[in-house]
Parts: C-alpha cells; structure tokens; sequence
C-alpha cells in the first residue's frame, strides 16, 4: 500500500466514476483501475460496488476512505510544516485575535504586516479570548491577540501595546459638559457591559470594582458596537477601549468621551504563541510590527468628541 494508492481510493470515491477520477489523479483509466483492484486484493476486501451504471461504496470502502483522507491529510500537513520551516515568511500562519479589538485594531495593522511579510498568507479568526486560548493550545492557531493576563503556562508572550479605557456618556448627561473624571467617581453611575465571555466584560468588572461602580443588570450586549448604539441612544454609560473611539465624530452630538485623571483605567494587548512552535522568529517580527502603532490611536484626546 502506497500514497498514491490512497489518493486513487479517494478521487474514486468523490467522484463515483473511474474515468473522471483517473482525470484528475492525471492518470490513464486503466492504471487507476488496476491500482485499486491491488488495493482490494492487499486488503482482503471489496472497496467499491461496482455496475455499468455507477460505482458505490461498501461498508468497507467507506472505513477505508475516512481512514485514507486522514492519512492524506497528515501528509500534507508535513509537507505545509517542512515549507512552513524552512520559508516561513513565505507559509501560512493562522492568527486570532477577539472581537472588541478585532475591527479596530485590524484595518490599522493589516497594511503594514502585508508590505512587511508579502508572501504570508495570513489567515484570520474572531473568537472570544476562551476560545482562541484553546485553539492555541490544540495547534488549530498559531498565534492569537489577547489582553493580558492569560494564566496558560505553555504559551509565550510578547507586550504589544496598553489600550486606555475612556467612559462614553450621552451627550446630555450631566458628565457631558466635562472633559475627564477621577475613577473614584464612577462609584455614582451604572455602567453597561458585555454578556458573559468577553474578557472586555472582565476588565470593565475590575474597574467597577476598583471605583465601587454597579453594572446595569437590564441589559448586556453581545457587542462592543451595541454597547455604542445604546449609549448614543441615550440609554447609559460605558467604558470604551481607546481603538474603538476612531471614528466617533460622527456621533459627537450624541455622544461624548471622557477621561480618566487618574489611574487610567486600561487594557495591556500581548501577542501569544505556544512556547514550542517553530514560527516563533516570524511570529516575533510579527509582534514588533503589531507593536508599532501610530501614538493617536492609543491617545485619541477629546477630539471625537468635541464640546459644543
């Protein structure tokens, strides 16, 4: 039994036809014929039923093939590995990264990771931090953004950057007419937060906490665009990573941000990779151009919010 062999046991099998599967394993009808009798033979058994109709399966012929793609498929896995490692700007890497850094984060990064790495496909995911944690840790990523801390002893981290927090407000409540506050002084408002999952919903709590703050218990959003639409729809206030606040002049006249003086509420972003992989020279390089971000990003000021 040979590669080869399996590839013609699959190709037959998708294709139900001997001559449209010989076309595409690029083979003469009769080769594929014969090597699929000298599979059934070594075997011990009929893989295919066959009638001058059609071409089905048997019971066995159907194991046979789920064990075939496998067998397949690991071999193109260490073959993609073998290229992955002796050109690995020139590979795939799979990256995640969560849903309320994601769109903020990505359009800014994206541009500079393809001028620097033209020839890495780089291929994307959205999860919830839980979920990318346990990709990684599967080998289904290779390396994933997170906020920190992650309490995972196999992966290695790299700092990106720390994301402040500002507190969204409409704009006729009664913080509107200023520009900052202490943090002390969320203890005399209800914030909106994230359903259960979202590591931002996490770092907002320990905010709450820090400043002795309540959650709104009516309402959690599923995202961190719902939470915008509700504060500019007048019904609470939020913290708002300092990313997310791109854009927000549209909505000046219904929305304003805040501030914090002191103590600075925020979030610190890391690139993480398990300690073993063999990406780890790529993926730093990798970190050091996600780490160089424009310094108004992560310091937007008052102007999407401007007073009127």
């Amino acid at each position: 039994m040979n590669l080869r062999e399996l590839q013609y046991l699959v190709a037959l099998a998708d294709h139900r036809n001997f001559r449209r599967a010989a076309a595409a394993c690029l083979v003469a009808q009769p080769t594929l014929s014969t090597q699929i009798r000298k599979l059934e033979e070594e075997l011990g058994v009929a893989l295919f039923e066959r009638t001058r109709r059609k071409v089905m399966l048997t019971p066995a012929g159907g194991d046979a093939v789920a064990r075939a793609r496998r067998i397949l498929s690991e071999m193109e896995g260490m073959r993609e590995a073998a290229r992955r490692l002796s050109r690995p700007e020139e590979g795939v890497a799979r990256l995640g990264v969560f849903p309320t850094l994601g769109p903020y984060l990505l359009p800014e990064v994206m541009p500079k990771v393809r001028a620097r790495f033209p020839h890495l496909r780089l291929l994307l995911t959205e999860e919830k931090s839980d979920a990318l944690v346990a990709r990684l840790r599967e080998g289904k990523l290779d390396a994933a953004i997170l906020a920190l801390p992650v309490h995972e002893a196999g992966l290695h981290c790299e700092e990106l950057f720390e994301e402040p927090f500002f507190l969204a407000v409409p704009r006729d409540h009664p913080l509107a007419a200023r520009e900052s506050l202490r943090v002390e002084e969320l203890a005399q408002h209800t914030l909106m937060l994230l359903e259960e999952g979202h590591c931002l919903r996490d770092q907002a709590l320990e905010v709450c906490q820090l400043a002795g703050a309540g959650e709104g218990s009516e309402f959690r959003a599923t995202s961190l665009e719902t939470l915008r639409q509700m504060v500019l729809a007048g019904l609470g206030v939020t913290l708002m990573p300092a990313l997310a606040v791109k854009g927000m002049a549209a909505y000046s006249d219904r929305l304003h941000l805040l501030r914090f003086e002191d103590g600075r509420p925020s979030r610190r972003i890391g690139l993480f990779w398990r300690k073993t992989s063999a990406l780890t020279p790529l993926l730093r390089e990798l970190a050091g151009v996600l780490r160089d971000l424009p310094p108004d990003l992560l310091d937007p000021g008052n102007e999407p919010a401007p007073a009127t």
